[in-house]
């Protein structure tokens, strides 16, 4: 079979970065962010459509500045879990820190959504952007990037141990025998590494897809390096054509480079396509929106988010942009490096970096279905990307890329006309991990 477009729905729920006016679209339910019932039917409008997965964001600190979705939204886990039981086929990825979790705990909790959800669950390994956070978890200071990063790379290693605590045949329930459990198959992990003390085993067994899928949103050199260890699926940053066909490249390399199939890591990148019946009509939504979300304000709350949530407005916004280089070590280093660096080079102010702050998040995918549907299949063939993590504004703009955009992809070849698999790994194109256990013994431990 042919390669295929993968795609994944991203709700923002009232309004996610860089959104700061859609709180107050009437079509948008004030309590979106906290209501199931908008999670439960966003995720069915998805799987009509054949998607492959629901992507829930998260992290866990805020203040007043913070997008609307942030301020008042559901934790993950829980979310999903409600979520799995109204659907039958779509993927449930949530995100989770391995900075502000324990491995143990976390792995059951993942293990439980892919046994509720029958093998759909995934997890989106973040390292926590925000400083703050370190503060609501009795830590007087944010890990530095290679603790972080560290520790990500041993907490999944760790999890996936725990994920093989029972072998696939543990549980033969023979009331003959009187045996429930073969106790052969069931191993303690015995985990003592740098970061973590883990003896298990988990009290989950494994899922029809084995173990939930690893997501990972790899942007630094040490996150691009996480990315190809350890993860299925990646979140990547986008930007132009060339910036994400290099992305895409680095990323497929570092993964052989581990000794890795390449296909077995699928890249997606951020897409909040704008679609109307011309061109002309969804580039004038295009600057609509932009209007609408016009607030300098936020954006400026927005541009400090990258610098551990730095209140930027104690500086003279028409000075020249401030030199807060050592605060981006502990936030996100690789955005805070750019925004620094073009800051520099064309002298540009506060004010003037701020005002731009929602440029980038301009999207490539604007125009009528058709268009939308060549640039897709364009940026597709170049190489940059074998997904999209779609965000839409409101379900009229989902609608209008679910009945337009859609249609002409599966007409192309390019994507599904019916799911798979009922797992997310099977509609995916990803393998079922062994068991470790189990394979150890049918290779007699080589």
């Amino acid at each position: 079979m042919s390669r295929r477009i993968h795609l994944a729905l991203h709700p923002y729920g009232v309004g996610g970065p860089g959104q700061h006016g859609l709180w107050k679209d009437p079509r948008v339910a004030k309590n979106a962010s906290i209501d199931v019932n908008y999670y439960i039917q966003q995720a069915q409008a998805a799987e009509h459509a054949l998607f492959d997965a629901l992507f829930v964001v998260d992290s866990q600190f805020i203040n007043h500045t913070y997008p609307a979705h942030y301020l008042n939204r559901l934790e993950p886990l829980t979310l999903l879990s409600a979520v799995a039981t109204h659907t039958r086929h779509i993927g449930l990825v949530g995100t989770a820190s391995s900075t502000y979790n324990s491995p143990f705990n976390l792995a059951r909790r993942f293990a439980s959504l892919d046994l509720i959800s029958g093998g759909r669950a995934g997890w989106n390994v973040v390292t926590s952007f925000d400083t703050g956070t370190s503060k609501n978890f009795g830590l007087d200071e944010h890990l530095d990037y290679a603790t972080r990063y560290g520790r990500a790379l041993e907490f999944v290693q760790v999890a996936r141990g725990l994920w093989d605590s029972y072998e696939d045949d543990a549980f033969p329930a023979d009331v003959e025998q009187n045996v429930f459990l073969d106790p052969t198959r069931l191993h303690a992990l015995d985990h003592r590494g740098e970061h973590f003390q883990v003896a298990g085993p988990l009290n989950v067994s494994r899922s029809a897809q084995g173990q939930p899928v690893i997501f990972q949103a790899g942007v630094s050199a040490e996150g691009r390096d996480l990315a190809a260890r350890v993860a299925e699926g990646i979140y990547a940053p986008g930007g132009s054509l060339e910036q994400a066909r290099e992305y895409y490249a680095d990323i497929k390399k570092r993964t052989s480079a581990h000794g890795r199939d390449p296909e077995h890591i699928k890249v997606f990148i951020h897409g909040g396509p704008v679609v109307a019946p011309t061109d002309e009509a969804a580039r004038r939504r295009e600057r609509e929106i932009f209007e609408e979300d016009d607030d300098f304000e936020r954006n400026l709350a927005l541009l400090g988010r990258s610098f551990g949530a730095y209140d930027f407005s104690v500086h003279d916004l028409d000075a020249p942009f401030p030199d807060v280089a050592h605060l981006a070590e502990k936030g996100g280093r690789t955005g805070a490096a750019k925004i620094l660096e073009r800051a520099r080079e064309e002298k540009l102010t506060l004010r003037q970096v701020a005002s731009e702050t929602n440029a980038f998040r301009r999207s490539p995918f604007v125009g009528a279905p058709g268009t939308v549907a060549d640039t897709i299949e364009k940026w597709f063939e170049a190489g940059t990307l074998d997904g999209i993590n779609l965000a839409f504004r409101t379900d009229d703009d989902l609608g209008l890329f679910v009945d337009g955009v859609v249609p002409l992809l599966q007409k192309r070849g390019l994507f599904r006309t019916e799911y798979e698999s009922d797992t997310l790994r099977g509609n995916l194109g990803l393998p079922i991990p062994a068991n470790r256990h189990t394979r150890g013994r049918q290779t007699g431990g080589r």
